[in-house]
């Protein structure tokens, strides 16, 4: 993801202390397959009402949201719809060469705060954060964030870490379980 290149932009936060809760024993029911149609995150003063459609570009990594749309997410509708059982995976901006982006308060965030993401059948689906992680783009853990899960599980990713050749060099994880 493109960072902006100011500098005020270089000295904004973009870490975050890696951080991990016990799951819950016992997960609520999934839900039913219903599109996400926006994100809210209260602890990082998120409330984005609408929700991109994201897939596989053509270099093989998951598309992000056009710069231009830094205050939208999107989500791999190669996965599952958030609610549902497996691991529903959301992407959003923390900068974009325009400045600040959606996520730019991700440090914020902490272990048990909420995720809500409302979908199109007027429900929402409401995840706990269970572990925040940074890593570095080269480590990306691919088989964490998309390999198979028992339970609904939520993915939201942004960029973090120094900005080197135009962009930020780690990526930081959300990983969240539904909680209603």
């Amino acid at each position: 993801m493109p960072a902006p290149t100011t500098p005020e932009a270089e000295q904004q936060p973009s870490s975050v202390k890696n951080a991990t809760a016990e799951q819950a024993r016992q997960a609520p029911l999934p839900l039913k397959e219903s599109r996400p149609t926006g994100l809210r995150i209260p602890a990082a003063g998120v409330d984005a009402e609408k929700m991109l459609d994201l897939g596989i570009g053509a270099d093989g990594e998951l598309e992000v949201p056009p710069a231009s749309q830094g205050e939208v997410p999107g989500w791999w509708t190669g996965g599952v719809t958030p609610g549902q059982k497996g691991a529903a995976v959301l992407v959003a901006h923390y900068d974009t060469a325009n400045g600040p982006a959606l996520m730019r308060n991700v440090a914020k965030v902490e272990v048990g705060d909420k995720i809500m993401v409302p979908r199109a059948d007027g429900s929402t689906a409401t995840f706990a954060v269970r572990e925040i992680q940074q890593v570095g783009k080269e480590d990306f853990p691919t088989h964490k964030v998309y390999g198979a899960t028992e339970r609904p599980e939520l993915r939201l990713l942004t960029c973090g870490g120094p900005i080197k050749d135009g962009h930020r060099t780690d990526n930081i994880i959300l990983y969240a379980d539904l909680v209603r």
